[in-house]
């Protein structure tokens, strides 16, 4: 796919200085019967940190983004964000707290334009979401901050066209966008380069790198060269319990996790 780079005197493969946290999990647990998903896990996520969370399918990295996104709720322990509390809260409060996420399966309307799909984000996030849709596409204050969301990926050429027309990495790029609707201070994404090929894997990476510096970032990915390149802690979880975290190259290092995840051949 051939894409410009959006953005690209502003992109850096180097790591930024991280400043203020910007989430911070305290001894979160949940269990589903006999099943433990999180087993005391805590962890923070800095302003300008891209924190990659990692694991073998099964390890509760889903579970945990559920947890801090509000569609699920921790049986013991606390979720922050920006030094409040906000375990108790809704999904659409948190959003509006300032999470935006992109997730493990597509979920754009792909029977709507671009940036149909940008103006309805950007109604949910002024919490306008019971307007009717016909109206809210004909509004220009919304069709502006829609293409601001759209140019923060590169996708603002294709603004007019249907989903359904999009290329799989298009699509992705779109997710990515809408959870930039809003500006939020953390960004939760779901293996964003789940199903892209190489050289959209490397555009989207590129793109991703862009975005750290205003925003604190948890990603979960498979791609293992995505999250070496792209990450400043790494955190390894394992049937819901971290077994290690630190910087790539500790990570890379640790005997523990390359018997459980990463192979040891050794």
């Amino acid at each position: 796919m051939d894409i410009p780079f959006w953005g690209a005197k502003n992109l850096s493969t180097g790591r930024r200085p991280v400043t203020s946290p910007v989430l911070n999990l305290a001894n979160i647990n949940k269990s589903y019967a006999a099943l433990q998903a999180a087993r005391d896990i805590s962890l923070s996520v800095e302003r300008g940190q891209i924190h990659a969370l990692i694991g073998p399918n099964g390890a509760g990295k889903t579970t945990l983004i559920n947890q801090i996104y509000g569609s699920e709720t921790p049986d013991s322990g606390s979720v922050f964000l920006n030094g409040e509390n906000i375990t108790g809260l809704s999904v659409p409060k948190r959003v509006r707290k300032g999470i935006g996420r992109s997730f493990q399966i597509s979920n754009v309307l792909t029977d709507f334009a671009v940036i149909e799909n940008a103006i309805i984000a950007e109604q949910a996030r002024r919490d306008e979401a019971f307007r009717f849709f016909r109206p809210a596409f004909s509004d220009q204050d919304l069709i502006a901050g829609a293409m601001i969301v759209l140019e923060r990926v590169g996708l603002q050429a294709r603004a007019d066209d249907l989903v359904s027309d999009l290329a799989h990495g298009e699509c992705r790029l779109l997710e990515l966008a809408l959870a930039l609707s809003g500006t939020p201070s953390l960004l939760l994404l779901d293996e964003p380069m789940a199903g892209a090929g190489p050289e959209e894997t490397m555009y989207m990476t590129r793109v991703i790198e862009s975005m750290r510096e205003n925003v604190g970032i948890l990603l979960i990915e498979h791609d293992m060269d995505a999250v070496f390149r792209l990450a400043d802690v790494i955190t390894v979880l394992v049937e819901g319990q971290i077994i290690a975290s630190g910087e790539p190259d500790e990570i890379r290092a640790n005997r523990n996790v390359l018997a459980a995840y990463l192979g040891d051949e050794g």
